[in-house]
């Protein structure tokens, strides 16, 4: 299994809502071997943590890799990439 983890840090007066909007349809996007999604703001549980972040899991690399392709998702990734200053991403064997 792949866990794909994207950590978002916002840029200086990025809008909130259209943030927890695009994380939303994030998190009901489903492609092909896609086993969960979850896409979050941060809880604000500790100072100086990322804003939010997205985590899914994949039956295999190739299941992640037709979801780094799907046509929604990059629409969506377009979209949150006017709002973000930094991303961080990791595929992990799990």
């Amino acid at each position: 299994m792949i866990r794909n983890v994207v950590l978002v840090r916002l840029k200086s007066g990025a809008d909130p809502q259209a943030f927890a909007e695009i994380l939303a349809s994030l998190e009901a996007l489903r492609t092909p071997g896609m086993q969960g999604i979850r896409a979050r703001p941060d809880a604000g549980l500790r100072e100086g943590n990322w804003d939010g972040a997205v985590v899914a899991d994949f039956e295999d690399a190739s299941a992640y890799q037709e979801y780094d392709r799907d046509e929604e998702h990059n629409r969506l990734r377009q979209r949150l990439g006017a709002l973000v200053d930094t991303i961080a991403r990791c595929q992990l064997e799990v």
